[in-house]
């Protein structure tokens, strides 16, 4: 899941990416208006975790754009205009879940995870393929009725696999999918964390590699 985080307040937006990055996500940041509609122009994000007091251009025009694109992504808007009147105001500009601060990480978290699976591209929250089953939400990941002990790193990179299965997914679209825009594109951490997700998976091999092609679930 590709999340942006659009928060002047760079503490706090620095926290809760790290939190999100915790559970497996991949999390770019802005932290200003401006700057997080040219990230959109050039990223498909899964869901925008939007404050509506921006510099630059003010959150709610941001979401209007937003809500006026083809396939957009779900916006969460996280601010501390919390009255009544605030939430119906973003919820009428087009978010589609209001949070106000100070809020509880977990519900954050749940949140989130619920606007990705209401796309309506999105796929079944629990996701099968190769006699793997993976539920994002529970975290859990069982192969042939074994449970899977993974990293928070092999489980994002099982989902991006099970998602785009049968087709394959290039080590540039794994890093971007599950690491964020600040990975090394010329590190090895997707030849490595594969190889670690394939010993984990165990025989017969699910994860096949075609070279200058990616990786696919068999």
């Amino acid at each position: 899941m590709r999340v942006l985080i659009v928060e002047d307040a760079r503490p706090l937006a620095e926290v809760v990416a790290e939190g999100l990055r915790d559970q497996g996500m991949a999390v770019d940041l802005a932290y200003d208006g401006l700057s997080a509609a040219a990230k959109l122009d050039l990223t498909a994000y899964d869901v925008v975790v939007l404050d509506r007091d921006l510099p630059g251009l003010h959150g709610d025009t941001l979401c209007q754009m937003i809500t006026e694109r083809r396939a957009r992504p779900m916006v969460l808007m996280l601010t501390a205009a919390a009255a009544p009147g605030d939430r119906v105001s973003g919820l009428t500009l087009g978010a589609d879940d209001y949070l106000a601060k100070p809020f509880h990480f977990p519900e954050l978290v749940l949140r989130v995870q619920a606007l990705a699976r209401r796309r309506p591209d999105a796929q079944p929250r629990i996701l099968r393929a190769a006699g793997i089953e993976l539920d994002p939400v529970r975290r859990t990941a069982v192969r042939d009725g074994r449970p899977l002990s993974l990293s928070v790193k092999e489980f994002a990179v099982l989902g991006a696999l099970m998602r785009a299965s049968p087709g394959f997914l290039s080590a540039e679209a794994l890093l971007e999918r599950v690491w964020d825009e600040n990975a090394d594109p010329f590190t090895n951490t997707v030849t490595v964390t594969v190889g670690r997700l394939r010993r984990k998976l165990g025989e017969p091999p699910v994860i096949t590699t075609t070279p200058g092609v990616g990786y696919r679930l068999a």
